[in-house]
């Protein structure tokens, strides 16, 4: 297991590390992720950094989504339960942390991860608009192993926003 997690880690950071290669150019690079017992995909170009079992400083309040915060790159970055913002119940403890690429900054916790996926662009089917849970959904991607709708990582941060009842509205770029 350990040895898996160092390439799935290796994997991942050389994706960000590595010079853009003409065979990758009609490639996306997903994480194969599951919420809720929900199979999902997340889009690399969206994340800033993945991380297993981070400890998260617990902090009281009434919303069920915000697990608590973290340290990353020197700061304190909020960690949301992505179950709980797509409105499943939350969870005791999610292993897996990925630190949103984009401000403001924010931190989306899993139970599990899949693995790494590079799919055809083609393959992709894209949509304009948000469904799924808050709207937080943009996008499928078919695979042999069944379908996995894509997360939208600034749809995601406008939820967050909306259920603490931020209404900035500062864009991150995406």
């Amino acid at each position: 297991m350990q040895q898996r997690l160092a390439e799935l880690r290796d994997s991942f950071d050389r994706s960000f590390a590595d010079p853009h290669r003409e065979e990758v150019a009609g490639f996306a690079d997903l994480l194969a992720i599951r919420v809720g017992g929900h199979r999902y995909a997340l889009r690399l170009t969206q994340a800033a950094g993945l991380f297993p079992d981070r400890p998260v400083t617990r902090l009281p309040g009434p919303l069920p989504a915000l697990l608590g915060v973290a340290s990353f790159r020197g700061s304190i970055v909020p960690v949301y339960d992505l179950g709980a913002v797509f409105g499943h119940p939350a969870v005791a403890a999610a292993r897996w942390l990925v630190l949103a690429a984009g401000e403001p900054l924010v931190t989306l916790a899993f139970e599990e991860l899949d693995g790494h996926l590079r799919v055809p662009r083609d393959l992709i089917v894209e949509e304009s608009t948000g469904h799924g849970p808050r709207g937080c959904l943009r996008g499928i991607v078919p695979l042999d192993g069944g379908a996995r709708p894509i997360v939208d990582v600034p749809a995601v941060r406008a939820a967050i926003q909306a259920l603490t009842g931020n209404t900035s509205t500062a864009r991150d770029g995406e």
